[in-house]
């Protein structure tokens, strides 16, 4: 069995030793306060800096706990936050494919619609912001589902019902189809919520790869697929390229 991991055990100590007395010290005062070499406790701080779990004064360049760990309990990056680093990409891969543009994230272990943008045509279309979408039977629920835990024990331990005659309820199916959308990166629906609307979405991630919620866009099946009810590659390309600047926006993808 593998033993603990020295860099984890140090950079505990560090956050300790960093919450007692003043709680600002500097990279000199750290190594000795521990009996570690100065440029291995320079390291471990530049990595917890990068994660945002010790900041470093601009004046002294004494260092301190970070922001990061008071987020730790909360769900980490909250809805007004994802929302506001989002827009931007949200609005623009509306403009892309002509869809409309939902980003839903975790709220109280269930999968919540937090920003739309509408299709941009002249239709007439219903804010869906607010709205708790069934996370076996929507393209947005799937992503979150797969990297949930909270969320796939909601769905473990409830009931599965049929919304249209392809909503998937076979649970070793469900199963398979979330072990997808972890090999490729991306969740698709083809009216399983709605019968005749199909979507497409990817995860978002956070510092450390960490999935803060999922991007996506829906519309008419025909739109989104083909005849054989593919999916088309080109919508699919749109969506993770989306996905994956806004988590370089949030610091998860490089």
């Amino acid at each position: 069995m593998p033993g603990p991991i020295q860099s984890i055990e140090r950079a505990a100590a560090m956050l300790r030793l960093l919450a007692r007395g003043s709680g600002r010290m500097g990279v000199g005062e750290i190594a000795a306060a521990l009996g570690l070499a100065k440029p291995t406790a320079h390291g471990i701080l530049k990595t917890l800096q990068g994660v945002g779990f010790v900041e470093q004064d601009p004046a002294s360049g004494k260092y301190h706990l970070g922001s990061a760990l008071g987020e730790l309990g909360s769900g980490y990056l909250d809805a007004n936050e994802l929302r506001s680093r989002a827009i931007n990409r949200a609005d623009a891969l509306a403009a892309r494919t002509g869809e409309s543009v939902r980003i839903a994230a975790s709220a109280h272990h269930a999968v919540t619609v937090v920003h739309h943008v509408f299709r941009p045509d002249n239709t007439t279309q219903a804010l869906e912001v607010g709205e708790i979408l069934p996370p076996y039977a929507t393209a947005l629920g799937k992503v979150l589902l797969a990297y949930d835990s909270e969320i796939a024990a909601t769905v473990r331990d409830g009931d599965l019902p049929a919304l249209t005659h392809r909503t998937l309820v076979d649970r070793p199916a469900l199963a398979r189809a979330l072990a997808e959308v972890r090999r490729t990166g991306w969740a698709g629906e083809i009216g399983e919520y709605r019968a005749a609307e199909a979507a497409i979405a990817a995860p978002l991630r956070a510092r450390g790869g960490l999935v803060v919620g999922a991007i996506g866009i829906s519309g008419p099946v025909d739109r989104l697929c083909d005849g054989q009810l593919n999916f088309r590659p080109a919508l699919i390309a749109q969506v993770r390229d989306a996905a994956h600047a806004v988590s370089r926006d949030l610091g998860g993808a490089q």
